[in-house]
């Protein structure tokens, strides 16, 4: 057997003590006995590739604004942004 810690939220940790306590079991044979419950439900995966990150999109800006419109555009909720002449 295997010695681990865990963590657990305290309302599990309570239940688990009740059931514990009620069916005459130890702490570690109410979790033993659920793991045997539910590790069935998740069957070993096929061993297909691993999941990867999707590569990212390139998303260029349709416009021209500097870092200056930038930061008037984030932080006053009334600016307008100018239209750069080759936009107009």
């Amino acid at each position: 057997m295997v010695k681990i810690q865990i963590q657990i939220p305290d309302h599990l940790y309570r239940e688990a003590k009740r059931v514990a306590h009620e069916y005459e079991m130890t702490f570690a044979e109410v979790v033993r006995r659920s793991l045997e419950r539910t590790l069935p439900n998740y069957p070993q995966r096929d061993g297909g590739e691993a999941w990867a990150a999707p590569k990212p999109l390139n998303l260029t800006l349709r416009c021209r604004i500097d870092d200056d419109e930038w930061r008037l555009l984030a932080n006053e909720p009334e600016y307008v942004p100018k239209r750069p002449a080759d936009l107009r």
